[in-house]
């Protein structure tokens, strides 16, 4: 081969390995774009404000049963066109969702939950794969696309439902997923293989679900989640009961996506060490706590709050899907302990809006549920200072 058909060649690679970074563009948007509208949905559908946490809630539990079974696909099928199918999978749910009336808000919902937890579990592991001396950066890189998706979503469907309705503002999202999957389909013509062996030097790995590492690093997720469905599904509520307007609210949203943007980019420089993560761990985990505080003390500071809690956020997911990178011996265990971290996370964060919605309905206000969640964000921070730290090397440079 010339050096320029050699230079042509590797760009062409390069470009399509960055594809996994697109798909993560289609992995929010269906459920950010709830919370805006969510009151609307009550109205039209005559649903509780317990009922409605509900319906936050389904795709976090579909989140939990279906990471563990990711694997499997992924051996079945391969990462690239397990992910494919997915992608198919949320568009076509994504679109009838709304319009299927109320038992398919529902199924429509378990789903699109279902289809979005293979990208979760899979893309973070195709990213190690394909970036093993920069799984921080690459980890950054991906949350900040999907950030600027959920951000994009969340800022847009009011607009949406005021210009059509409610049903358009989250149907509309199937198209993205449609596109994405149009992209993604050059990975799945050449496949990468990976290795069918789950050893490492001819020493069987120990199951994740016996690693006490691998525990503190799903808490971890797990509480991160918690508080980010909190805020995504009932921020605007919160907001509009301390006399927010509704549009007002759903811009304030946006600021927390995009400063979560901001945060997923910058934490990397705090992950950087080997062995190491305390410092960018309990700096992610801080700023969450700050802002339900300022929410509960100060609401007037909404703005403030949404904006420092979308900081920690983002820094927060990108600390918690590297810890699942680097922790990982190889790729098999990498795929495991992601699909655990997020089962077991998901399935912690699942209560998060139903308890919010529940203890709202029963107090009469948030306040309740701001100091339930400032709590949990305490002992995030907790954790993050635990899972910090390995004893063990890491197998991939940060």
């Amino acid at each position: 081969m010339t050096a320029p058909a050699d230079a042509a060649a590797r760009r062409q690679s390069a470009v399509i390995t960055a594809t996994a970074f697109v798909v993560a563009l289609s992995l929010r948007p269906a459920l950010t774009a709830v919370g805006p509208v969510l009151p609307r949905i009550g109205v039209d559908e005559h649903l509780g404000e317990g009922v409605l946490g509900l319906l936050g809630t389904l795709p976090l539990l579909a989140f939990a049963v279906a990471s563990p079974l990711v694997h499997f696909a992924s051996r079945r099928f391969g990462p690239e066109r397990a992910v494919f199918l997915s992608l198919l999978v949320l568009a076509a749910s994504t679109a009838l969702r709304p319009y299927t009336g109320v038992a398919g808000l529902w199924i429509g919902t378990v789903v699109i939950g279902a289809a979005i937890a293979v990208g979760n579990v899979l893309v973070p592991v195709i990213l190690k794969r394909d970036y093993p001396a920069h799984v921080s950066r690459a980890t950054g890189v991906y949350s900040a696309f999907i950030t600027g998706g959920a951000a994009v979503a969340s800022l847009v469907a009011v607009p949406i439902a005021d210009a059509v309705d409610w049903r358009l503002s989250l149907a509309v999202w199937g198209g993205l997923a449609l596109l994405v999957a149009v992209v993604w389909l050059p990975r799945t013509v050449s496949p990468v293989a990976v290795p069918a062996t789950a050893e490492i030097g001819g020493i069987p790995l120990a199951s994740v679900w016996r690693q006490r590492m691998a525990w503190l690093v799903t808490f971890y997720m797990g509480l991160q989640s918690t508080s980010f469905y909190l805020l995504v599904n009932w921020l605007p509520s919160i907001e509009i009961s301390n006399g927010v307007s509704e549009r007002t609210a759903g811009v304030h949203i946006f600021l927390f996506q995009c400063f979560g943007l901001i945060g997923g980019l910058s934490i990397p420089w705090l992950m950087k060490h080997p062995t190491n993560q305390r410092i960018g761990t309990m700096t992610a985990s801080l700023p969450i706590l700050i802002s339900l505080l300022g929410l509960l003390f100060a609401p007037g500071l909404a703005v403030v709050w949404a904006m420092l809690a979308g900081l920690g956020q983002g820094a927060a997911l990108v600390a918690a899907l590297t810890l699942i990178g680097i922790r990982g011996r190889g790729h098999h265990e990498t795929t495991r302990l992601s699909g655990m971290a997020q089962a077991v996370g998901y399935l912690l964060a699942a209560t998060g809006p139903v308890l919010a919605g529940f203890l709202a309905e029963r107090t009469g206000g948030w306040d309740a549920t701001l100091i339930v969640f400032a709590s949990l964000a305490a002992v995030q921070l907790v954790l993050g200072y635990a899972a910090g730290r390995d004893a063990r090397s890491p197998i991939a440079a940060v």
